[in-house]
């Protein structure tokens, strides 16, 4: 499959060369704090050669990309998607961004927004979804921006540093999608030609 490509990223293929960065985060609180449980003990070289040797030869279940720079095609992070369901045509969204230097930066913004692009227009999937925690504001206020809706949540299903969390679960329609994009279009529309 071709690249996606973005204004300033690209979603590509997983490599080999990838080891070393998805290494660099898969052990760093800052990062996975936010991420599954699956996250809470440590992670081994070998995990972390297993889960990329299935992205490799296509035997994870998971179908994924790399966010990386559009010129460089350096690694920044990854876009997922799990248990896709093809019968029902749903999917589930993960996003890491790996670096802390590369957060705030909008790449995460931008790799979401191709992604459903992706999902909608090529996949024809009909929903999208995703879980984030409580405490992850900043994720939620991006999975808003981004179309997602709250459909609701598991209070205190999650027991984080010493306290009890809410698992918010959001979803995006494809109709809601296809709307939301026509809005975006509409209105970077509206400000070139104000520019002009």
């Amino acid at each position: 499959m071709p690249h996606i490509v973005g204004d300033r990223i690209l979603l590509r293929e997983y490599r080999k060369e990838d080891f070393p960065f998805i290494r660099k985060w898969v052990n760093d609180e800052r990062i996975v704090g936010a991420l599954s449980d699956v996250f809470d003990y440590p992670h081994t070289v070998h995990a972390t050669e297993s889960f990329l040797n299935s992205m490799l030869d296509g035997t994870s279940s998971i179908k994924g990309f790399i966010i990386a720079h559009k010129d460089t095609e350096a690694y920044i992070g990854q876009i997922d998607l799990h248990f896709v369901d093809w019968k029902n045509r749903v999917a589930e969204l993960g996003i890491v961004i790996g670096d802390m230097e590369m957060h705030g930066k909008g790449y995460g913004r931008e790799a979401i927004r191709l992604l459903q692009r992706f999902v909608f227009r090529t996949l024809n999937l009909n929903r999208l979804q995703l879980q984030v925690y409580d405490y992850n504001d900043k994720a939620y206020r991006s999975y808003l921006n981004a179309g997602f809706k709250e459909e609701g949540r598991l209070r205190q299903r999650l027991f984080k540093d010493g306290q009890y969390r809410d698992v918010i679960y959001m979803g995006i329609l494809r109709d809601e999608y296809l709307q939301f994009e026509e809005r975006q279009l509409k209105g970077s529309t509206e400000e070139n030609s104000t520019e002009d």
